[in-house]
């Protein structure tokens, strides 16, 4: 049975649309069966309506539990979600995430889009990334299941910056939940995860 995969998203949609795009063409074996957004006007709902998905605006964590359960998903991805949901006992070790930095470092609560980047550059850090985890109650917590390095270079903006990220992050998030959707019984990868950082 292929995954019913739920979406829930707060912005542009972009990270979204690239997973609607593997699901096409073969990449994800999962059907998107609800696109969430934390509200009204979202681009990414816009583009959820023009791949034909169905959309739903929700922002409380019990109206997110009850439209993913409407629509009966069985794994759930977050696109660029910037509310706070903790996956009730149901959906736990089913939802997963995308972050812009290598984490356990940039991330927890507001760090999020070009604020993570800023944070990157005024640090000097010199290697960042893109980190796949499951989502628990803190925000950027959950175990990694995967990461994706990008080095800064000297002449970066925080735009340039998360352009190349984002790059990093389109290639990562579908190949990590490819590999989870072929293991649906076993969705912790524990000490053998899909990608990680050089040492």
């Amino acid at each position: 049975m292929r995954v019913r995969l739920g979406i829930l998203l707060s912005g542009s949609g972009t990270t979204y649309a690239n997973l609607a795009e593997a699901c096409r063409d073969g990449r994800l074996d999962a059907e998107i069966v609800v696109v969430i957004g934390s509200k009204a006007g979202l681009a990414g709902l816009h583009k959820a309506a023009a791949y034909g998905h169905a959309t739903v605006v929700a922002s409380a964590a019990d109206d997110v539990t009850a439209a993913l359960r409407a629509h009966r998903v069985t794994w759930i991805a977050m696109c660029g979600w910037l509310r706070f949901w903790d996956p009730p006992g149901d959906f736990a070790g089913k939802v997963v995430n995308i972050h812009p930095s290598l984490l356990p470092a940039f991330g927890g609560k507001g760090m999020y889009g070009l604020r993570v980047h800023q944070a990157v550059l005024a640090h000097g850090t010199k290697v960042t990334g893109c980190t796949a985890h499951l989502v628990t109650g803190d925000y950027d917590g959950g175990p990694i299941l995967a990461q994706s390095t990008v080095l800064v270079a000297p002449n970066d903006t925080a735009d340039t910056l998360q352009a190349r990220v984002q790059l990093a992050e389109r290639d990562l998030y579908p190949r990590v939940l490819a590999e989870l959707f072929s293991k649906p019984a076993s969705p912790h990868f524990g000490s053998n995860p899909i990608g990680k950082p050089p040492a």
